[in-house]
């Protein structure tokens, strides 16, 4: 801008000039005070899908494989002892693989979802897990009864206990995510799947290697490595779901967050 003395000779007057000539002329705005936002640019940065499973994958791969360790090595050590110590030892080691399943599943939710509770995660999953085991060591201490009823009474049950291990889980993780999304329905559904796929792949890898008058250590590792095959199997189709469950739109926001 250039200045003159006004009509009456008081005082500069301001003279704007056209923009073209002000930015000849080397003029310049002064910047404003305070960071400047350019309404341009990018918003933050929101984690992609393929990059939250294979987070998720990673994570709760590991997770599932060191939770599952104390089943595996705890049924090896019983394998001979009486129907009530396998259950109670089976029991325990299954809260603690749904402890530890629930720890890394909570650490990848956390940078999703702020205000979940860690804890809660893991004793919600915890609590699944137990009831998983508890159906499945039934066998082991009724088998023999319960081959003796009639196909019209084992069939219902065999069914009904069979969806009771494979959604457990997802029925008990639900009761803490339906605060944040509106289709957490579907992560029961995501888990009788994955594992479904879990012990699919646990039965064609650790079955075939077991044989008879096995060292307990050789026994445990071909456990382990079932086990490993149905955390890698179980963990690709959880997080699958995963990233449609908490998918943008789907989101709640809990009222605790809401009030801070």
């Amino acid at each position: 801008m250039v200045t003159k003395y006004g009509s009456h000779g008081i005082g500069p007057a301001v003279v704007r000039l056209p923009n073209k000539l002000r930015h000849a002329l080397g003029e310049h705005r002064t910047p404003p005070s305070g960071p400047v936002i350019d309404p341009a640019a990018p918003a933050p940065a929101v984690p992609a899908a393929r990059e939250v499973h294979g987070r998720w994958f990673a994570m709760v791969t590991a997770g599932e494989f060191l939770g599952f360790l104390a089943p595996a090595l705890g049924g090896t050590l019983i394998a001979h002892a009486s129907g009530a110590v396998v259950a109670a030892v089976l029991l325990t080691a299954g809260a603690v693989e749904g402890a530890v399943l629930g720890y890394f599943q909570a650490r990848v939710l956390r940078t999703l979802l702020s205000c979940l509770r860690i804890r809660e995660w893991m004793a919600v999953t915890s609590v699944g897990a137990v009831v998983a085991w508890s159906i499945g060591v039934l066998p082991m201490l009724y088998g023999e009864r319960f081959g003796a009823w009639p196909a019209w009474a084992q069939v219902p049950v065999a069914v009904a206990g069979s969806l009771t291990v494979v959604s457990s889980i997802g029925v008990a993780q639900w009761t803490v995510l339906r605060r944040f999304s509106d289709r957490s329905a579907l992560w029961i559904l995501a888990n009788a799947v994955a594992w479904i796929g879990g012990l699919i792949a646990f039965t064609v890898v650790a079955p075939p290697l077991w044989q008879p008058g096995q060292p307990p250590l050789l026994t445990a590792a071909i456990g382990a490595l079932g086990g490993a095959a149905m955390a890698a199997a179980m963990a690709w189709v959880t997080g699958a779901f995963l990233t449609q469950v908490l998918a943008d739109g789907h989101r709640r926001t809990p009222p605790a967050e809401r009030r801070s």
